[in-house]
């Protein structure tokens, strides 16, 4: 028989003491009734709290603490900036955390290419002198000051949007996008920030095209909602700023859905060559077909992507029959479609919403697809329960519920 004791770092002085004598005891009796103790297991966590010399000086070991009145003063704020800069150009013997989190992740390094719209943004002088006009302005308007001051000042939420999709909603829409994997999933190594501002309307109860999203009849399509599957059924109403004389083509595409191959897609709606902003003058190179969400798979994004054009395009490869309702003819893979097109076209918008199964995927599998619903289900291992006790101690009240036979177990923890 052998006997281990170990130390753990939290005992003290005392605590040490009182073992040390617990231990020459056991030692004393064990050795009196014939035991063999492993001299190894005697052993500490002392050795474990003595540090290894550093690899090289330590950041800071120069300065005094206890003077710190004769440090180099900065002066100002953008010396200090410089003067980090430098320092974080200057490689040191010891690694940073984001070194570390860079060298788990190759593809850190390479650089994503923008395809987007080009954009040449006003100069700061000019912005700060529109803000001082704009305030002298409102400085001057009495009634404006007065209603201030009563707060009684009311801003339109139109004037407001207007305002943030003028200035930092394209790239608030473009994080978004990144957080959702939109840019990771249809267009690789590469980005765009949305110039244009599109609205996507499906059509419920007459709702308004400015419903708010937390009414009941809002089924707008913004930046990653939730809409169900059967708001989606009939074609929605897009619109968006074009100029007189453009093409655009809208797209429609789910990262998610495909049922075979994780990398394709399924196309849902494609228009091509629309002039301007009128969508039912454009061509319908792929009919719409509703979402259809597999059962058991969760929420699945579901993209529209406005490309402007540059020119009329041929779309005769890329048409699908309609009625089309093979899902081997939709399978598709946007970065293909671009890639194909790219001289001709650019992103300029996008938004997207996430559907999860209801009961109207069943309908548009059965009768549009007409083929049979696929249902995923996770298959959960048993659960498992420690020995049953002859007399449980600080256990529930109906301790005995999770030993019955049956499936379904009322009540208890699942260890």
């Amino acid at each position: 028989m052998t006997f281990h004791f170990r130390l753990s770092l939290g005992f003290r002085k005392t605590n040490m003491a009182l073992l040390c004598k617990a231990t020459q005891r056991a030692l004393s009796i064990t050795g009196d009734i014939g035991v063999n103790i492993s001299a190894r297991g005697l052993g500490t966590t002392a050795s474990l709290r003595r540090r290894a010399p550093p690899l090289g000086p330590i950041p800071n070991e120069d300065i005094d603490v206890r003077d710190l009145e004769s440090l180099e003063k900065y002066g100002s704020y953008p010396r200090y900036v410089r003067a980090a800069q430098e320092a974080n150009k200057t490689s040191g013997w010891w690694r940073t955390y984001r070194q570390y989190i860079d060298a788990e992740n190759p593809e850190k390094d390479v650089e994503l290419v923008d395809i987007g719209l080009p954009f040449r943004r006003a100069s700061r002088l000019q912005e700060v002198r529109e803000r001082n006009k704009v305030m002298r302005e409102n400085k001057l308007n009495p009634e404006l000051e007065r209603a201030t001051r009563l707060r009684t000042l009311q801003v339109p939420l139109e004037r407001v949007r207007a305002e943030w999709e003028r200035t930092s909603g394209p790239y608030h829409i473009r994080r978004l996008a990144e957080h959702y994997g939109l840019y990771r999933d249809l267009f690789p190594s590469a980005f765009f920030v949305p110039r244009i501002m599109m609205r996507v309307q499906y059509s419920h109860d007459d709702a308004d095209t400015d419903a708010s999203p937390a009414s009941p009849a809002s089924s707008a399509v913004h930046y990653g909602n939730q809409l169900p599957a059967a708001t989606a059924a009939a074609p929605p109403k897009v619109t968006y700023e074009a100029e007189e004389g453009s093409l655009w083509t809208l797209l429609l595409t789910s990262p998610d859905e495909h049922l075979q191959d994780g990398n394709l897609e399924y196309i849902h709606w494609l228009v091509g060559n629309i002039p301007g902003n009128s969508l039912s003058s454009g061509q319908e190179v792929c009919h719409y077909l509703p979402p259809f969400p597999a059962k058991g798979t969760g929420f699945h994004r579901f993209v529209f992507v406005l490309f402007k054009q540059e020119a009329a395009i041929n779309y005769a490869d890329d048409s699908r029959p309609s009625p089309c309702y093979s899902l081997k003819e939709r399978t598709f893979k946007t970065l293909d479609f671009y890639r194909k097109h790219q001289d001709l076209m650019t992103p300029a918008s996008l938004a997207f919403f996430q559907s999860q199964w209801d009961q109207s995927v069943t309908n548009t599998f059965h009768q549009l697809l007409n083929m049979r619903e696929p249902v995923f289900e996770y298959e959960r291992p048993p659960v498992y329960h420690p020995p049953q006790r002859k007399f449980p101690h600080r256990q529930p009240l109906r301790y005995l519920d999770r030993y019955r036979d049956g499936k379904e177990h009322t009540f208890g923890k699942r260890y």
